[in-house]
Formats: C-alpha cells, structure tokens, sequence
C-alpha cells in the first residue's frame, strides 16, 4: 500500500473512474484535449515538490524555470503529435484506467506521446548521463522472479514499481509467463520508427515478458508502411494491467499502436481534478 499522499490520490481518482468506464470511453472518442486549468491541476498533483504552479501558458518549476504548456502550432495530426507533442498533447486523449479491453480506435494512443523537454527537466537528459544518478535497483518480484532492474527514484517512480512488483508476486502462478523474465526497464534511445525520445530514456518504462507480447511494428509486413491497418492483438490479462494502473503506470495495449509489454509511469495521466 503507498503511503505517499499522491498515492492515496492517485487510488481514489482511479476507483471513480473504474465505475465510469463508458465516461471515459465517450472522452476518447471525442478527442478533445483538457483546458489549462485541467492541465495544470493533474500536473501540480502528479509532480509534487517538482511543478510549483502554472500560470496561463506556463509551467514553473521548483527551481524557477519554466516551460509552456502550448508551442501555438494548433491540432496537429498523427505523426506531428507523435513526432513533436507539446505538453498539451501529452492530454489529447483520456487514459481509460479501469476500462475492460477492448480495440482501440484508429491512432487512439493515449500517452505515446511525449514532450521530451517536460520529461528531460523532471528526469534529465540520457544523452549527457542526467538520468544515471537517479536510478536505483528493484527487485522485481522477489518471490518468484528476484532479479533487478534499474528505474528512476525521481518523483517516486521506483518506490511506485516497487509497489507494483510486490502486488503481481501475489498473483496466482498462471500469470508468471506474462511477468518475467522483463524485457527491460531503463535505456537511453528514441522509439523505433520515430525521432521522439523513448520514455525508457528516462528510467519511467518497463517491458515484460516478450514472448507473450505483441508489437504493432512486427505486423507491418513487407511494406513496413506505419499508415497500414494492423489487427489489434493481446494476451496480457486485464489483472496484470489492472496492478501496474492502479499505482499510476499506463500500458501500450491500450493503443491503437499496441505495445502490450510496456508499462510506463505516468501520473499525469490519473490524476485528473
């Protein structure tokens, strides 16, 4: 049980949302990003101690710089969102915690994309070696796996997959082929395919087990053209995700661009007003 104050947030925030799964449904279709005022409550929420306040476009942080919420650049489409999000896309689409799987609407990615420069300023830049210092070791599953990963202490994220960990170990022993062995945590790269900064660059991401994991990527076929119509696959049980969302982390099988073995700390995305 977390005994940080976000955590118990976070838990309360995400119970009213299970019980509303077809509100949330309803939000992803309509594609409509939340207003400043929303974007700064989840953001002050999520990243206590790190994001001091917002006021009108910009995001101050605890050091007194700041960055703005929106590059003025308008809607864009599916590979600019992707490619170059402002901190206002990170909130295009509701993360639907909670919600039963289903197949998600075409380019549906909620938290895919990222705004390197927010990401960079809470953990640092892997480039220049700013993430290293913060990562710590965490025995992931110490019951039945016991091997460790490295993830960063930054804003709780390790004490939070530490809490994640210690909640699959108690799940029944059918669910071990889809824990471990993980497919890794913490390394310095960009998403295949794209320019955009991998949240594993940060020391935020896990993937589990690979050979019960589907990847959009792998399904392109010859063409390898990122616009063809894949078939929407998975056979991570619901349990799993249902642990790793309940301690703020969101999963790529909840995308259009499914990634079914990765989980990412995202608070931001629960921690709604």
């Amino acid at each position: 049980m977390l005994r940080m104050k976000f955590g118990r947030v976070l838990l309360a925030v995400i119970a009213a949302w299970s019980c509303s799964a077809n509100t949330a449904v309803n939000a992803q279709s309509a594609n409509v990003p939340p207003g400043p005022s929303e974007i700064a409550a989840r953001l002050v929420a999520a990243y206590p101690g790190i994001v001091r306040r917002v006021d009108g476009n910009d995001i101050f942080f605890s050091d007194g710089t700041k960055l703005p919420i929106d590059d003025g650049k308008g809607v864009k489409s599916a590979a600019g969102w992707l490619e170059n999000p402002d901190i206002k896309d990170m909130f295009r689409y509701a993360y639907p915690a909670g919600a039963a799987s289903s197949v998600p609407p075409k380019d549906f990615d909620p938290g895919r994309a990222r705004n390197e420069a927010f990401l960079t300023k809470v953990y640092g830049d892997c480039r220049k070696g700013g993430v290293d210092k913060d990562l710590v070791s965490i025995v992931w599953m110490p019951k039945k796996y016991g091997h460790k990963l490295k993830f960063t202490r930054i804003n709780g994220a390790a004490g939070h997959l530490k809490a994640v960990s210690e909640d699959l170990d108690r799940l029944p022993a059918r669910y071990n082929v889809d824990l471990f062995p993980t497919a890794g945590t913490f390394n310095c790269r960009v998403v295949a395919g794209t320019k955009a900064i991998s949240a594993h660059s940060f020391g935020i991401a896990i993937d589990i087990a690979l050979k019960h994991s589907s990847y959009w990527r792998w399904f392109l076929g010859k063409s390898g053209k990122p616009g063809a119509v894949i078939k929407y696959r998975n056979a991570i049980p619901l349990q799993i995700v249902d642990v790793f969302e309940k301690h703020g982390f969101i999963w790529g099988g909840r995308w259009n661009h499914f990634d079914t073995m990765h989980f990412e700390y995202r608070p931001e995305l629960f921690a709604g007003p």
